[in-house]
């Protein structure tokens, strides 16, 4: 921390209306809070403030309770047909039939996935598919626990889209509350979540500037520290409110402390697997990924502003551009595939500078874990 700072201690109605009052000079409120703090029954006050009368709502969030509208049916009996249900009875998906949903969430999750989807409304319910058969017909598959999250997550991403143009049912939208995004990803794949995020937050903020709309007021509370730390330098330029929330003393309570700094560390032993793999010619697209991700750390540790002020090379605009670009690319995160030539001579260059300009003192982890196989 930079600097001490005050911690109040208020109660769950009186931290809701401080955040809501932030949100009138404020485009963008960051939290940071540990798991267990209570983050998502904050996000549920929140919405229940902005509560009226019967129908009437000022928030689309996202939380637990948002993934919840989504469940499996196995189908245990014939074991064949496999399908993700909708609850039909939320308002989350009011009048979507009419708004072309599978257009909307299909170049979101391209970015992130290989699989493909439609939607039957009649039944509220999700196939999955990567194979047709024969005649065409899409084959259906159970996908993934994380690939089930990524897609739940542009499921939403798509709706908010909607709250920002002000269309249909979503029209009375302003305040989007989205708490903890990516629980079931890693944290290379997390840097591509909070680019994307980043990027339509701010655009749809832009649109709405343009066509004379107020701004959309955004909340975002996470326990993941490279999400958070990512986000902060995403949308730094909006000048966030950023805090950390703590447990207060009682179960209706939190401390609340204003920060301008993001307290989490780079990983060696990741660094020294980046090494080695560009060593051995063995790099991967998501190895992009990996080397932000410590750059956005050692950018922390060290009181930078931003993970480019680590670059400290004659070509630092271009490596920037092109970690921005490489790190959150249109590839699936769960299909690695082997860098091209020019860019695993780019990723080499990068990470060559960057360990002649901090001389860490990296473990040979993969000749420790041969030795203990050799040894058992």
């Amino acid at each position: 921390m930079s600097s001490q700072q005050t911690i109040y201690t208020l109660s769950m109605n009186r931290l809701v209306q401080r955040l809501r009052d932030d949100l009138n000079s404020k485009d963008f409120v960051l939290l940071f809070a540990y798991n267990g703090t209570g983050k998502t029954r904050l996000s549920m006050a929140f919405k229940d403030a902005g509560k009226r009368n019967e129908g009437e709502w000022d928030t689309l969030y996202f939380n637990a309770f948002t993934e919840d509208l989504f469940h499996w049916d196995n189908d245990l009996e014939n074991d064949e047909r496999r399908v993700l249900r909708l609850n039909p009875d939320s308002r989350f998906f009011g009048g979507m039939q009419e708004l072309e949903m599978e257009n909307r969430i299909g170049p979101l999750l391209a970015r992130y996935a290989d699989f493909g989807f439609f939607i039957d409304y009649s039944d509220w319910e999700i196939t999955f598919f990567r194979e047709r058969d024969d005649v065409g017909d899409p084959i259906p598959i159970k996908v993934s626990r994380g690939e089930e999250n990524i897609f739940i997550w542009c499921f939403f991403l798509a709706v908010a889209q909607l709250a920002t143009d002000g269309q249909g049912a979503y029209e009375q939208v302003k305040y989007l509350y989205i708490d903890d995004p990516i629980s079931s990803l890693d944290d290379n794949n997390a840097i591509a979540v909070a680019s994307d995020l980043a990027q339509q937050l701010k655009k749809g903020n832009r649109d709405r500037a343009e066509a004379g709309k107020e701004k959309m007021k955004v909340v975002l509370s996470s326990h993941h520290g490279l999400f958070f730390n990512v986000m902060c330098n995403e949308l730094k330029k909006s000048k966030p409110k950023l805090y950390f929330i703590h447990r207060g003393n009682d179960a209706d309570s939190y401390a609340l402390q204003a920060t301008d700094d993001t307290p989490f560390f780079h990983h060696v032993a990741l660094l020294s697997e980046l090494q080695q793999a560009s060593e051995s010619d063995n790099l991967y697209t998501h190895h992009f990924n990996a080397l932000r991700n410590i750059l956005e750390k050692t950018a922390t540790f060290f009181g930078y502003d931003d993970f480019s002020d680590c670059l400290d090379d004659e070509d630092e605009a271009l490596h920037a551009r092109a970690l921005n670009l490489l790190s959150h690319g249109g590839y699936s995160v769960y299909e690695p595939r082997e860098m091209m030539a020019d860019n695993k001579a780019l990723f080499n260059e990068i990470l060559s500078n960057f360990l002649q300009r901090y001389q860490f003192q990296l473990p040979e982890i993969f000749a420790e874990q041969n030795t203990q196989s050799s040894n058992t």
